[in-house]
This record gives structure tokens, sequence and C-alpha cells, in this order.
């Protein structure tokens, strides 16, 4: 009977090792997806000249508990190097949220003395208070061609729009995804890996999704025709990650989706600020994922491929939390059980993988810095070996809690807080109204 346990064990070990491996495998493939592509350049970068201005925005600026960061949003969405008869710009809150309320009205004040008055703020005072909600009140005073989206935090690109509008208009598309990329990679331990997985994320792996139409969209920095957005009926209410599964209905209806990731127009953001918020936000990620997958709504994407690669995406959180359940048995087993060495070579094969990702991680740090003209420190590859393995179990913790809370039948929204990290680490471009008035005021 011992004997026969010992032997369920290790072909459980193998198993599990096995389908870890895969998967690790899978993963690293799409983090340098687009680096083995020949034609990753036409297919991911922005155009070279811009188009002249045709279509009209309106940009949902959904807020809670942002007064801290809210006002610089707003100055930088109206700045934008757009005609600003063509933007329209709705700051969305509940009405519970006074602080960022009366922070928002005093912005709102300050330009129209300067005499801009394409910006206004939307109030609801109905349920659920959640980002979801705020932007279907939104999306009901919407009047531009494409809706867009930016967080309270957001530091968009002055050309962004213009950028938006020169592929839509060309290539005929009705939604275009543009990249997002968190920026203060030396803030704490985890901020650096969180950094590259927006790299790798927007840069490399939305492409596959793209390319075989199967992608889960981005909170922020997506751009909808508005009449398909109506159509469509606007964004899932009860979803925690309302971006991702109405990325999924789009590509259900056929929908193409563009996505761009060009380093000189990408959205900048910071990386939570505690450990406590980064780990809600991926619990709220994760169970956003197990929500969508259990709707199902992907199962009416037209191609089996399509069907395979959405319910791949949004099983993966399960996968976390086998891995994080999976490695502390892993260590104890180590101790306990004499496992035969094919067993053991097995098991070790998903190490194998998580040194590789790592390897990839620190090459892509010096990609992303490279780019974004900031030079690590040669520390921070020693930093990263060290924090490396912690990173990977706090990611597993946060799919777990997301199943914990997924079985509890718990749907709350647990906000991620913002302190503007980001806009400390780098110097973004000013517009060229804002130079203007700064000479003025000098």
């Amino acid at each position: 009977m011992a004997r026969r346990m010992e032997s369920f064990i290790f072909g459980g070990l193998v198993v599990i090792s096995l389908l870890l491996t895969i998967q690790a495998a899978h993963t690293l493939y799409l983090m340098i997806y687009t680096w083995d592509q020949p034609d990753v350049d036409g297919r991911t970068k922005a155009p070279d000249h811009f188009a002249a201005p045709a279509l009209s925005f309106t940009a949902l600026l959904p807020a809670r508990h942002e007064q801290e960061v809210i006002a610089r949003t707003i100055d930088r969405i109206v700045h934008s190097n757009y005609p600003s008869h063509l933007l329209q710009v709705l700051v969305i809150c509940s009405a519970d949220d006074t602080g960022t309320i009366a922070r928002v009205r005093e912005k709102l004040e300050d330009l129209r003395y300067e005499g801009i008055n394409n910006a206004d703020l939307v109030v609801f005072d109905d349920q659920p208070v959640n980002k979801p909600h705020g932007l279907n009140c939104g999306l009901r005073r919407a009047q531009g061609d494409v809706v867009t989206i930016f967080d309270a935090e957001d530091e968009m690109h002055p050309d962004i729009l213009r950028v938006v509008n020169t592929v839509m208009v060309g290539e005929r598309v009705n939604i275009v995804q543009a990249g997002v990329q968190l920026m203060n990679y030396t803030t704490n331990w985890y901020s650096t890996f969180n950094v590259l997985e927006y790299f790798f994320w927007f840069k490399s792996r939305l492409h596959h999704h793209a390319k075989h139409g199967s992608i889960p969209l981005g909170g922020n920095t997506c751009f909808f025709n508005r009449k398909l957005l109506l159509h469509l009926g606007g964004w899932d209410e009860t979803n925690l990650t309302e971006d991702a599964e109405i990325g999924l209905r789009m590509c259900a209806m056929g929908e193409r989706i563009r996505v761009i990731y060009d380093d000189r127009y990408v959205t900048k953001e910071e990386t939570p600020p505690t450990l406590k918020s980064f780990v809600k936000q991926r619990t709220r990620w994760n169970q956003g994922f197990m929500q969508t997958l259990a709707k199902g709504s992907w199962k009416q994407m037209p191609t089996r491929r399509q069907r395979w690669l959405a319910c791949y995406t949004l099983a993966f959180p399960y996968a976390q939390a086998v891995f994080g359940v999976y490695t502390p048995l892993a260590l104890l087993m180590m101790f306990v059980l004499h496992a035969p060495v094919t067993v053991a070579l097995f098991s070790f094969l998903p190490v194998l993988l998580l040194i590789a990702h790592f390897l990839t991680a620190v090459v892509g740090l010096h990609e992303f810095t490279e780019a974004h003209g900031m030079k690590p420190s040669p520390a921070i590859a020693v930093k990263m070996a060290f924090t490396w393995i912690p990173y990977q179990l706090v990611m597993a913790y946060a799919a777990v809690r997301a199943l914990r809370r997924q079985v509890a039948g718990q749907r709350n929204w647990e906000k991620t807080e913002h302190v503007g990290a980001h806009r400390q680490t780098v110097s973004a471009p000013t517009s060229a109204k804002t130079a203007e008035k700064a000479m003025r005021s000098g």
C-alpha cells in the first residue's frame, strides 16, 4: 500500500512538472514573439507620418479617490496635439468621491479661464461603484466618433490621438490598442518585474493575440468606434476585468483589433506603490479572468484556434494557483521523499524554464531602459536574481487569493492606489500649448 501511494505521488509529480514546463515554455515563446517576426516593425510600430485629423475623439477618464493625480492627467489630455474641437474629455466620478470631484471642478474652472471648454465632469450616484459602470455612464454622454479610455494617473503621449486617427482611417479598423508602459522600475523590489511584464505583454504578446484574433484588451489607451461600442452594449459591469472581456467579445464579433506598441508613444503609468496594493490589483485581474472564462462569451469565436487561445489565457490564473500550491509541496518532498533519478530530473524541468524566464527578463530590462533613455545600475541584475522567486510566489499567492474570492462569491472592486511615481521617474514631453503657457508666465 505504501509503495502504491509512493508511485502515485511520483507520477503526479511528473505530470505536474511536465504541465508547468509546457506552460512556462509557451509563455516564454509569447514573451519573445515579436523579436522572432520578420515583419514586426510594420505590424507593431506607429506610422512615421500622420494623416490630417478626421475623426473626433471622446476620452473617458474614470477616477475614484484620485485627487492627487487627476488634475495633471486632465491637463495633459486637453493639451494633446489634436484639434480641440475634435476632442471631448469626460471625467467620471461616483457621487461619494467628494475629494476627487472637488479637485476636478477646480481644474475645469482653471481650464475654462484659459478658454478651454471641451472637458466636463460626469457624476453618477447609482450602483455598482466600479470602473465599468462609470465607463457606461460616460459612454452615454460621449459624442466623438471614437471613444478612448485613460486612467487617472496616465501620462498619455501628446500625439497619440494623431497616431490612432492615422491608423483607423488608413487601415479601416474600428479598434486600436496602443501601448501602455509602467516606468518606475527602481521604486521597490517588485517594480522591476512588474515593469517588464507590461513591456513583454504590450510589445510582444498582444501582437500574437491580435494576429490570431483573440485579444484581451488593456484597461486604457484602447480606442473604439463609438457606434460599435454602443451596438455591443458597452462594458460588463459585473466583470473585474471589463477590458479583457470586451476585447474577447469584439473578437467574437469578427472585429480586427490593431495593436500598436511604439516606445515613442506609450502611455506611461506606475507600479502599485505597496505590496498590498499590488496583490489586490493582481487578485482583481486574476478573478476577472476567471469570471470571463466562466461567462463563456469566448466560445462564440469562429475558429478553434481563437477559442483555444482565449481559454488558455483566461485559465492562466488557475495555473498560477497550482504553482502556488505545488511549490511548497515540492520543497517538502525534496526532504521527505527519496525520488528516483528520472522523477527528480522531470521535477527539475520547471526550474530550467524559470531560469530562462529570468535571463529573458534581464535582457528585456536593458531593451526597455535603452528605449526610454535610462541606464540601469549593474547591481539591478543581482537584485533581480534575489527577488525573482519571491516575485513568482507573490503572483501565485494573488492567484490563490483570487480563486478563494471567486469560490466565496466575493465580487467587490479592490481599487489600486496611485501616487504618481512614474511622473517623478521620467519627465514627459511637453505639449506646444503648455510650453507656450510656460513662456508667457515666465
